[in-house]
Order: structure tokens, then sequence, then C-alpha cells
């Protein structure tokens, strides 16, 4: 007996370096326009979202510089890298998030790649650079947690 497909989300690739760098305000899952063989390459867990940004152009969410390497048995019909990729986003989410981007500091970063049934989605969120100071604190609260766990586990 075959089994059921799951619905539940499989991650394909998360930007770590971006919950670093900025502080998340919103998050936002949205749907990317991609070629075939773009999906083939996908499928094998091959993308980089660590330089990758996104911007507003014509009331349109773009992303850029994310590198999805060419597919291996792709022909001369072959995608480029790091081409331009259309998000689907709602027109009302896109016009929101527009007025937020336009204040200063605010920029939209993807978190994660993922795949939701036979779709290719990417959680992408609006967010403000950390000063230096805060990305301390951030640290000395992850090893805080790290120290924690270790002690509560060393008493069983």
């Amino acid at each position: 007996m075959p089994q059921a497909k799951s619905d539940a989300p499989r991650s394909i690739a998360k930007n770590r370096r971006a919950l670093y760098e900025y502080e998340v305000l919103d998050k936002l899952t949205v749907g990317i326009v991609l070629t075939g063989t773009e999906v083939k390459s996908l499928r094998g867990g091959r993308i980089s979202l660590q330089e990758s940004y996104i911007v507003i152009k014509k009331g349109d969410l773009w992303l850029i510089q994310a590198h999805i390497p060419e597919y291996t048995h792709g022909n001369m019909w072959n995608h480029a890298p790091t081409r331009e990729r259309k998000l689907l986003a709602k027109r009302r989410e896109v016009d929101r998030w527009s007025k937020l981007v336009k204040q200063r500091g605010t920029t939209i970063v993807p978190l994660e790649v993922f795949w939701q049934g036979s779709l290719v989605k990417l959680e992408i969120a609006l967010a403000q650079g950390k000063k230096l100071h805060d990305k301390r604190q951030s640290e000395r609260e992850k090893s805080d947690k790290r120290e924690m766990a270790r002690a509560v586990s060393r008493q069983r």
C-alpha cells in the first residue's frame, strides 16, 4: 500500500546568517517563479541564500543574487544561476511592506526555502540591521541556553 505524502513543509535551505545579522520584525511566506531546471536543481537541495536580498520593483517582490546552480543534466536551455526571480505575494502585503522598507534601516531578507507539497515556497522577513552590541547579546543568550541545556542533561 503506497504511503500518503504529507503536506508538512520540507526545508531545502536556511539563511542562518540573516538571523545573526538582522532583527526580524515580520515574516511572510511567498511563492517563487522558477524554470524547470531550477526546480530540478532544488530537488537536489542546491541553493545558496547567503548573499541574496529582496527588492520591490514596480509593485512586485524580486529575489536578487540567490544562487541556484545549473542542473547537471540540463542542456542549452539551462538557467542562469543568479538570475532575478519574481516572488508571488498578495498586493496588499507588498504595498504594506513597501511602506515599511522606505523607512531607514529596514530591508527584506530571505530566511528559508522549502517544499510545501509540490510547490517551492520562500519565507521572507522584514528586518532591521543589528548593531555590534546586539549581536554580542544574541551570542551571549545562545551560549547561556546551551549551558543550561548541558547542566540539565548532566543532572539526569
